[in-house]
């Protein structure tokens, strides 16, 4: 079973030849742990995603949520695997040991909560959002803030939610209409209603915890007018006790096409008048703060899409071993045995466009991972800095790419299992149904390209951009040690060229003002930015396996040989196709945003 959830030979080839894992014990911070706690950490999660998470999957989504009497009501297998991962200590995982966390490096961690994303996405979704808000309020928070929300949430007796998105506006965080009214004890009495909001209702903690965006009376216009609040469900007395229920009510159930297994609500704040809500931090800057969580939650949507395109792969791969159908073209004879559908050069394709997309997608979303630790323990605040830079250029890409391109995985599963991908008696389905929600929440696919765009490759004059140049340029230069790559580097080096030239024209287009035309095809330059993020992480691991391949132990030269394989295909298939993309950028195409409303 656990090889249906993460490949564990990939996962090891990750964690320790792609990305180090075990130089990142010699920083003070993971000094008490080695690969021996790390191999434990994972084997733990496994086994809980395996025992608990995995066979209620099915079921959650045969049995979506329900509004009952005003609450959300789960089957009942939800939360006692809930209380498996919060017992096992990972939704602290990265927490000080003072503060009863494991001390975990980031890294480590989201390879844990990977088996229970591929396992249970609906299930796992509570954790991932009560880690953000509860990351959220140590950030910005008052330390009374902190004692009275934040340790529940670490202990996990309280969740969190995040909620930002109004019926009539959608994305356009800008046109929010919840209001936040000061009171005489130094509180707020909030009023307007929110949609979508994942978690916002559920019977798995003893509270929820609302991050809620909401304009205050004399709130500037547009986002610079936006604060934060702590809005809870119940509301929490001085020593720590539940209080009265707060004016929170749910108004009902989103009946979703995927994702069912977490509740997706729309609440009404104040319908009494007495919506009690605590300011975070400063007021009109409740954009800012959210944007941390937003940030990780993107980070967080990315991996959930790379493991729900991984679930896929594996059952697909599995399923094409060992279904026999057929013959090959050159196979005349009818009385001859029929040959497994893996044999069929068409289905070996799908296959390895699924290897090269998840795969592809895991080492970036683990390589975030990695730098989110360089955030936190690298040894200067210079470096810090960097680190930070980095993480934020390629935080569109870790959501957007992945929930694209696992996207495709999860159809080409389907496309492999011919009739029955197409029902629910296999998990295909269901697979591509959760990932269909990924290139939408947290921030559209379109808003993700026009923050990378319009905002990422600019910051501080192009300083990450730099960065990732200069490490795209490194990893060619250690390729170019090795003949055998010479095929799969040519083509990175080449889209590198071309992204870097369109770049430069469309910020000389927005320097001069023109700036809706620059951005009209900005989802063109994050699918080509994007194949060059993921085309330098197979260079990478090529490079590795190719290593492997001269160092490793003979039992792994399938593996290795895999690896290349599918960067082969990556580099050799899918990047040169992104020079159409950039030659429309080039030539300012404006075919679309000529296009008149009244011509549809």
């Amino acid at each position: 079973m656990s090889e249906l959830l993460i490949d564990q030979r990939n996962l090891a080839f990750e964690l320790y030849e792609v990305l180090d894992a075990e130089a990142l014990t010699k920083r003070p911070r993971f000094a008490d742990h080695n690969r021996e706690t790390f191999d434990a950490a994972i084997g733990t999660a496994r086994t809980i995603a395996e025992k608990l998470f995995a066979p209620h999957n099915r079921k959650s989504d045969e049995n979506e949520p329900k509004y009952v009497n005003g609450a959300a009501e789960l089957i009942p297998e939800v939360k006692p695997a809930v209380d498996a991962f919060l017992e096992a200590g990972f939704l602290n995982a990265t927490r000080t040991f003072e503060q009863g966390g494991m001390q975990m490096p980031n890294l480590l961690s989201q390879a844990c909560f990977a088996h229970f994303q591929s396992a249970n996405a609906g299930t796992s979704s509570y954790a991932m959002l009560t880690m953000g808000a509860a990351n959220l309020i140590e950030s910005f928070g008052t330390e009374e803030q902190k004692q009275r929300y934040l340790q529940p949430m670490i202990e996990g007796r309280f969740f969190g939610t995040m909620a930002l998105t109004e019926p009539h506006a959608g994305s356009s965080l800008s046109d929010i209409r919840t209001k936040a009214e000061p009171a005489a004890d130094g509180s707020y009495r909030l009023k307007g209603n929110k949609i979508f909001i994942s978690g916002g209702d559920h019977p798995l903690s003893e509270n929820i915890v609302h991050m809620v965006l909401a304009k205050l009376p004399d709130a500037p216009p547009g986002v610079k007018g936006i604060s934060l609040f702590i809005v809870p469900k119940f509301l929490v007395n001085e020593d720590g006790t539940l209080g009265e229920r707060n004016d929170v009510t749910l108004a009902g159930l989103f009946h979703k096409m995927g994702w069912r297994g977490t509740t997706s609500t729309a609440l009404n704040f104040g319908d009494k008048d007495n919506c009690v809500g605590y300011l975070v931090g400063k007021p009109h800057h409740g954009l800012s703060y959210m944007f941390q969580m937003m940030n990780e939650a993107r980070i967080g949507v990315g991996m959930g899409a790379v493991m729900l395109g991984y679930a896929g792969y594996l059952y697909s791969l599995n399923y094409a071993r060992e279904r026999p159908q057929g013959r090959l073209p050159d196979g005349k004879n009818p009385n001859a045995p029929q040959v497994s559908i893996i044999e069929h050069a068409d289905v070996k394709r799908m296959l390895l466009a699924q290897k090269a997309y998840v795969e592809g997608a895991f080492d970036l979303g683990l390589y975030a991972a990695r730098v989110f630790d360089d955030t936190e323990t690298l040894e200067t605040e210079e470096q810090r800095k960097n680190a930070l830079e980095l993480l934020d250029l390629l935080t569109p890409i870790v959501k957007a790419w992945p929930s694209d391109y696992c996207l495709k995985a999860n159809e080409l599963a389907i496309q492999i299992l011919g009739g029955h991908g197409y029902t629910r008696e296999y998990p295909v389905e269901q697979y591509y149904r959760d990932n269909r929600l990924n290139p939408i929440h947290e921030g559209t696919n379109g808003i993700q390209s026009l923050d990378l765009l319009a905002r990422k490759v600019t910051m501080n004059g192009g300083a990450a951009l730099k960065q990732l140049s200069g490490l795209i340029q490194s990893c060619c230069k250690r390729a170019a040690e090795y003949s055998e790559l010479n095929d799969l580097r040519e083509p990175l080096e080449k889209l590198h060229a071309h992204i870097g030239s369109v770049t430069m024209a469309l910020l000389g287009d927005m320097g001069q003002g023109k700036v809706n035309e620059a951005l009209a095809n900005s989802a063109l330059y994050l699918k080509a930015f994007g194949h060059m993020v993921i085309g330098w992480r197979w260079l990478e691991q090529a490079v590795k396996a190719q290593q492997g391949l001269a160092t490793g132990n003979a039992a792994d030269t399938a593996f290795y040989q895999g690896k290349l394989q599918a960067a082969r295909y990556f580099l050799r298939w899918e990047v040169p196709s992104c020079h159409h993309d950039l030659n429309v950028l080039e030539n300012r195409d404006l075919t679309c945003y000529d296009m008149q409303d009244a011509w549809f």
